[in-house]
C-alpha cells in the first residue's frame, strides 16, 4: 500500500512539473522568431553551412529573440517547394535552380516563383569538367563529344547543370555515352578505364580531383573559353568567369580559366525587411565566425556577395548591401524597392 501511495504522489509530482515546465517553455517562446534554414543533405556541403549560419544568427541575436535551425532536405529542387509551402523560410539554392523556379524553366515550368529573393550569394560551385589526356584535342569542354562522361548522378543538379552547360556547346545526351555516377566513382572508372571524363561541380579543391592528380590518372581539367560562357549563359544566365589558381591540385601549376555557378542564401520575399537586414548584417559581420564552419565558407566575401545572383534580392539584402557601398545592378533591385 505504501508504495502504491508513493508511486501515486511520485507521478503526481511529475505531471506538475512538467506542466509548469511546459508554461515556461511557452511563456519563453512566446515572443522568439524561429526561422528554418533549408540545406541539403547531412552528408554535403550544404547542410554544415546552413547549420553554421543559424548557430551564428541564434548567438548573436538572441536579444531580438531570433532562433534559428539547418534542416536537412533532398537539396534545390525540395528547398524550392518549401519555400513555397512556407515550410523553410532561407535555403540554399544552387543559382541554377534558382534561376529556373524564378523564371518557371525546366523543373518548374509553368510555375515561375515569383517571390523568390536572394539574400548573397554565398560560395561558388565551380565547374571541373575532367577528360582523359588522351581525348583532349583543344583543352576545352568542347573535348568531351564522343566521350565516355559521366554527367553526375540521375536527378541530381550536377546532372541537370552539366545539360544545361552541354547545350550551351550545341550537344546533347546523344553526343556522348552518358554515365550516371558520383564525384568518386566518377574518378575511379576513369582510372580503371571504363570512362573518359565527368563533371564534378563543387567547391575548391574537390577531394576527388586531388585523388585523381595525385593518383596520377592520366587525365586534366577542361578550360571554358569566353565564347563558351556566354552561350552558356543565353541557354540560362547562371554562371560567371572562375579560376582555379595553380597549385590548387597536385602537380598543376597554372592557372585553369573555368567559370562557376553560385551557391546561393534565398528567401522569400514575404520575409519581413528588417529580418533578412539583420541577418545579412550579422552574417557579413561575423564571417571570421563562418570560416571556421567548412572550408567552402572561406569563399565569402562582401565584395563577392553578388557574384552570379540573377534572382531580384530581398529588400532587406538590398538596404544592408546598399548601406555596405556595393554596386547594385539594377536587375538585382527588389521589384518592393522600385
Amino acid at each position: 500500500m505504501i508504495n502504491k501511495k508513493w508511486r501515486i504522489i511520485l507521478s503526481l509530482v511529475t505531471l506538475v512539473l512538467l506542466t509548469v515546465l511546459g508554461v515556461t517553455t511557452a511563456a519563453e517562446n512566446k515572443d522568439k522568431k524561429f526561422l528554418s534554414v533549408a540545406t541539403a543533405s547531412t552528408g554535403g556541403t550544404y547542410y554544415p553551412i546552413g547549420v553554421g549560419m543559424a548557430n551564428i544568427w541564434s548567438y548573436h541575436l538572441k536579444a531580438e529573440n531570433i532562433q534559428a535551425s539547418g534542416q536537412s532536405s533532398a537539396g534545390s529542387i525540395e528547398n524550392i517547394e518549401l519555400l513555397r509551402d512556407g515550410e523553410a523560410h532561407l535555403a540554399i539554392l544552387q543559382g541554377l535552380i534558382s534561376s529556373q523556379a524564378y523564371a518557371g524553366d525546366d523543373t518548374f515550368a509553368g510555375k515561375p516563383y515569383k517571390d523568390l529573393r536572394t539574400v548573397s550569394m554565398l560560395w561558388p560551385n565551380v565547374e571541373h569538367f575532367v577528360l582523359m589526356d588522351n581525348k583532349i584535342e583543344t583543352g576545352d569542354i568542347s573535348d568531351i563529344a564522343g566521350s565516355r562522361f559521366s554527367v553526375g548522378p540521375q536527378a541530381s543538379g550536377t546532372e541537370q547543370s552539366t545539360i544545361v552547360m552541354m547545350d550551351g556547346l550545341n550537344l546533347s545526351k546523344n553526343d556522348i555515352s552518358p554515365e550516371y555516377l558520383g564525384y568518386n566513382d566518377t574518378v575511379s572508372a576513369m582510372r580503371d578505364g571504363r570512362l573518359d571524363g565527368g563533371s564534378l561541380p563543387a567547391g575548391i579543391p574537390i577531394s576527388a580531383i586531388t585523388d585523381m592528380y595525385a593518383s596520377n590518372v592520366k587525365a586534366s581539367i577542361l578550360e571554358v573559353t569566353d565564347e563558351q560562357l556566354e552561350a552558356i549563359n543565353q541557354v540560362s544566365n547562371s554562371w560567371y568567369r572562375f579560376v582555379i589558381p595553380g597549385g590548387t591540385y597536385p602537380r598543376v601549376d597554372e592557372d585553369i580559366l573555368t567559370i562557376a555557378q553560385p551557391n546561393l542564401l534565398s528567401t522569400t520575399k514575404d520575409i519581413d525587411e528588417e529580418t533578412i537586414y539583420i541577418l545579412t548584417k550579422t552574417l557579413y559581420e561575423n564571417l571570421d565566425e563562418m570560416y571556421e564552419v567548412h572550408n567552402s565558407a572561406k569563399e565569402m566575401k562582401l565584395d563577392t556577395a553578388l557574384d552570379g545572383v540573377s534572382v531580384p534580392l530581398h529588400a532587406g539584402a538590398y538596404r544592408y548591401f546598399k548601406e555596405a557601398g556595393l554596386s547594385i545592378p539594377e536587375e538585382l533591385i527588389p521589384p518592393e524597392a522600385k
